[in-house]
């Protein structure tokens, strides 16, 4: 038995480095993979940025081959994000343009609104409820740079995305935050011209700091008014533009 011992070893050596040789063989197999895969989500990752930026308005054609180029990767990781942000509703497919940005139409941006009015007033009115202390202070914080924010119509319409978010967030309501998330890409096609007036967004703070006070103060009731008329009042400049 103890001269098979150092035999069996030396298969056992074999067997262990054979299998760390398929190992390694199979690693690049992963990584090539990977990257590709990577490519994609971001590619995903900085087209969505570029709508929700505006530096592709609601109409404008997508060309993968110009897409390609200006983010230096191949048709194939462009093809994937352009299909996933399709799905995700922020693009169409027109038959003889190819991918365009998503335009919504008027009975779209009502409804949008009808839902915006319902879901805005419960979550100002939970936050109210169950926010913390560190949370309320975050939303003061946020009021406070808000004058600043409003100096131009892109920093209004982020703030105005994180002001919200933030909101949601108070609330402590999983569901509720996820609902709020279906709404973000049409959400994202029209924030810029919601902002376009300097009055607006004048106006636009000082109905936010409406609803922020009602939350510190613990008011879900006055939070969720302060939030609906906030509604209200972006629905009917909303309705302004589009009849103008």
């Amino acid at each position: 038995m103890s001269a098979k011992t150092p035999q069996r070893s030396a298969q056992a050596r074999r067997r262990g480095r054979d299998a760390r040789g398929s190992a390694a063989a199979a690693k690049p197999a992963a990584n090539a993979r990977r990257p590709a895969h990577s490519l994609g989500i971001s590619a995903y990752e900085r087209l969505r940025q570029a709508i929700q930026g505006g530096e592709f308005a609601p109409g404008d054609r997508l060309l993968e081959d110009a897409i390609a180029q200006r983010f230096s990767i191949s048709r194939t990781p462009v093809r994937e994000a352009l299909r996933r942000l399709e799905d995700e509703g922020l693009l169409v497919h027109e038959s003889h343009r190819g991918m365009t940005v998503a335009q919504l139409d008027y009975q779209m941006i009502m409804e949008l609104y009808s839902m915006r009015y319902v879901l805005e007033g419960a979550a100002a009115a939970m936050a109210a409820r169950n926010a913390t202390e560190i949370e309320i202070e975050m939303l003061n914080d946020m009021i406070a740079r808000e004058q600043a924010a409003a100096a131009t119509v892109e920093t209004m319409a982020e703030h105005n995305r994180r002001l919200h978010l933030a909101i949601y967030q108070c609330s402590h309501n999983r569901y509720l935050l996820k609902v709020s998330n279906v709404l973000s890409n049409p959400l994202a096609l029209l924030s810029r011209t919601a902002f376009a007036s300097a009055s607006r967004r004048a106006a636009v703070c000082d109905e936010h700091r409406a609803i922020v006070e009602a939350i510190g103060e613990r008011d879900p009731e006055r939070a969720q008014q302060a939030a609906q008329a906030h509604m209200q009042a972006a629905q009917r400049v909303r309705m302004a533009v589009l009849s103008g």
